[in-house]
């Protein structure tokens, strides 16, 4: 799945962290949201990036049907580890999580989440992105770490 960046790059989300946030779906009554964070690579000479793993719920995440909270400190022990045997190669490059509607919208939770996220977090790129599994349809937000503005990706066919 690939999604044009505002700075004429591209977004390229593998197969294999797709599959397991598509695991994830709410597209039954009794899935509970889920969530986790995106890491991938940014391409030498291009402004293209790609996402190659995520962290999927673990104990200690609060998993309801219309809430994910990531405990911090596990999945920051999975990024600290990638990042150290890729040799730095392999960074955080922001957060996903479901909803449980066709065509996924951020929450106000969610923007203000993202905000603070932009706000606080240690990355190191100008932007983060932030992808809503839907039951239907996958769409990704780029944040901005400077305006805390979001645009909605769009996705190439």
């Amino acid at each position: 799945m690939i999604f044009t960046l505002s700075k004429k790059g591209r977004l390229k989300i593998d197969s294999r962290p797709l599959k397991k946030m598509h695991s994830y779906r709410q597209d039954a009554p009794e899935k509970l949201e889920a969530g986790g964070v995106l890491l991938g690579r940014f391409i030498i000479d291009s402004k293209d990036k790609i996402i190659d793993r995520v962290t999927v719920p673990m104990t200690g995440d609060t998993r309801a049907r219309m809430q994910f909270i990531r405990e911090e400190k596990r999945h920051q022990k999975i990024i600290s580890s990638v990042w150290k045997k890729s040799k730095g190669t392999c960074n955080y490059l922001g957060e996903w999580h479901t909803h449980p509607e066709k065509y996924p919208t951020p929450s106000r939770q969610d923007l203000k989440n993202w905000k603070e996220i932009l706000s606080t977090r240690i990355f190191s790129s100008l932007n983060l992105y932030f992808v809503i599994i839907g039951s239907k349809e996958t769409r990704v937000w780029e944040g901005n770490r400077r305006t805390k503005k979001f645009k909605r990706l769009k996705r190439q066919k």
